[in-house]
């Protein structure tokens, strides 16, 4: 349940482009398992510039709370409001819905240092 559109960090976030050239981040379904029933997620602002590795947000869960990460530097160009307002979004639908930001990136060749699905499918196995 790796999708192969996206790029994955060792701290469990994914980063996709979209057509339009910005990039959506969220988190993967192993890092919604392990957390547990979500409750409560917090995002940046719009508008706001992180460098890579900067925490962005937190994701409180019934078992722990965890930073989110930017796995790349950015600004954030749009949040997921359904995903604060209904934040059980995350362990239903990671992948889809369960989206975090839309992201601009000055550097997207960035990417390339993160893992791919396989990468990240082993990385999780071990």
């Amino acid at each position: 349940m790796v999708p192969n559109d996206r790029r994955y960090s060792e701290e469990h976030e994914w980063v996709r482009e979209e057509e339009d050239g910005t990039f959506v981040l969220g988190i993967t379904e192993f890092a919604q398992d392990e957390l547990g029933d979500v409750v409560f997620v917090e995002l940046p602002e719009v508008g706001a510039e992180y460098g890579e590795g900067d925490e962005i947000g937190t994701i409180e869960s019934v078992k722990a709370v965890a930073e989110l990460y930017t796995p790349i530097a950015c600004r954030v160009v749009e949040v997921n409001q359904k995903v604060v307002d209904t934040p059980e979004l995350l362990n239903e639908d990671p992948h889809g819905d369960g989206w975090l930001a839309r992201l601009e990136v000055d550097d997207p060749s960035r990417l390339d240092d993160l893992m791919d699905a396989v990468a990240y499918e082993q990385f999780t196995e071990s």
